[in-house]
């Protein structure tokens, strides 16, 4: 039911207040202001109730102030809260030593510990640089690896990403991310469409545009995120892999919110069955502390001191509350994303018989995305029921973002359960009816 007192009087000040000091380039999606929160549930300065079905955009893995994270937090707050990386902590080396036994590769990993999911991304460029001596990469379109100017480079969700900021990294080259509901190539018979996208990328790209001993590394969300939460097609991965194979390019992975349990095993790239040789990832990995990590083999992490640091790498909170978080993802989290995801995309799948305006639902684990179209056969977007949909959920207490086009994630902390999911579904079904009867 509508709450007709949204935002309340303490959020309208409160959000005031924030228009005369804070930056206007943050995107704020609707008026909520929170006051605290606890697992899946959340509550705004007014003291109104809502379900999160964003999760902070997929970082609060471990729901909202778990207690075994938060004790964890004050633990090593009330020992130390910054050393720099100049030396040396144990939450440190027992980070990294989890983060070697998770790592979706066989050979040894080795991890630079960052403070955010963009500085990962930043780490695995100028390692693929150093360690191959080449200087080029490839990038996919709808793809969103963070705002720094060379994660910035290869983000290519929306324009306004790259409005301003010209001129952005040299040797960046887009391909087209294998959409299977929106495909832009044609395929070849016996081929998926994820085949097609990879030998679009040997024979036009390597074949017309960069010499493949220049490149040094293709970067890829393994399923995107910002663009749409896209499910590539089985036979892209393996393509993908075999082709780096064959010219000595590095596949470099960003799990920044695909991995850490989200889709129910520890990294999406696990769905697949083909081992990477570097991962990014951040959000979801200290329930919320700010922490990233680049995580690549052994053999590449190969780079001689001073080369690459930082001053706040390994901070010893976020370690201390990402070690927490792994425990709890292992025990109890991944487990349960994969069977509450699951339980999700079947409730979804059957809303969508309801509604014509969903053409697809997608997704694996806890990363799911329902795609709003006008029309099924022509599948054009519908952006503004989309936003629509966003807001009539906020006005009836259920926090829901939209990525790509006309897509909204459901991205929930892995610790939800079946009757939270249940009460969230029935609450963004009603704001689905609302917004079709209102625009369609």
């Amino acid at each position: 039911m509508k709450n007709p007192n949204l935002p309340g009087p303490k959020a309208k000040a409160m959000i005031e207040r924030d228009n005369k000091v804070i930056s206007p380039s943050y995107p704020r999606g609707y008026p909520f202001v929170m006051d605290h929160g606890k697992g899946t549930e959340v509550w705004d300065v007014d003291g109104n109730r809502f379900l999160d079905f964003m999760g902070g955009i997929a970082v609060v893995a471990t729901g909202h102030s778990h207690p075994q994270v938060v004790k964890a937090i004050q633990e090593q707050a009330e020992k130390f809260i910054h050393i720099s990386s100049d030396f040396y902590h144990e939450n440190w080396i027992r980070l990294a030593e989890k983060l070697n036994e998770i790592a979706p590769f066989k050979e040894d990993a080795l991890s630079f510990m960052t403070n955010s999911g963009t500085e990962a991304v930043e780490t695995a460029i100028k390692l693929a640089r150093y360690h191959t001596g080449r200087t080029n990469f490839i990038g996919f379109t709808g793809a969103f690896h963070g705002r720094t100017m060379g994660a910035v480079t290869f983000t290519a969700s929306k324009a306004k990403y790259h409005g301003g900021f010209y001129p952005l990294m040299n040797g960046v080259t887009h391909a087209p991310f294998p959409n299977p509901y929106r495909p832009v190539l044609e395929r070849r018979k016996g081929e998926d469409y994820g085949e097609a996208a990879v030998r679009y990328i040997e024979e036009e790209i390597l074949g017309q545009i960069l010499p493949a001993d220049e490149v040094a590394g293709i970067l890829v969300e393994t399923i995107q995120g910002e663009g749409g939460y896209l499910v590539p097609p089985e036979g892209f991965y393996p393509a993908l892999r075999e082709l780096c194979d064959k010219h000595g390019i590095l596949m470099i992975l960003d799990e920044v919110q695909s991995g850490m349990g989200r889709t129910g095993k520890w990294w999406a790239i696990e769905h697949f069955g083909v081992e990477p040789d570097m991962i990014t990832s951040a959000k979801g990995i200290a329930s919320g502390m700010p922490l990233g990590a680049c995580i690549a083999r052994k053999s590449i992490m190969d780079w001689e001191i001073g080369t690459h640091g930082n001053t706040y790498g390994g901070n010893p909170i976020s370690c201390a509350a990402s070690l927490a978080t792994i425990d709890l993802i292992e025990k109890q989290y991944l487990k349960n994303a994969e069977v509450v995801g699951q339980y999700a995309l079947d409730a979804l799948a059957e809303i969508q018989t309801r509604h014509p305006s969903i053409g697809e639902v997608r997704g694996k684990g806890l990363m799911i995305g329902v795609e709003f179209v006008t029309d099924r056969v022509t599948k054009e977007p519908a952006k503004e029921l989309t936003d629509r949909v966003v807001d009539l959920a906020y006005e009836r207490g259920l926090l829901m973002l939209s990525c790509g086009k006309s897509v909204i994630r459901i991205a929930p902390p892995l610790s939800i359960s079946k009757s939270e999911m249940d009460e969230g579904l029935r609450i963004f079904e009603e704001a689905v009816t609302v917004a079709e009867k209102e625009m369609m």
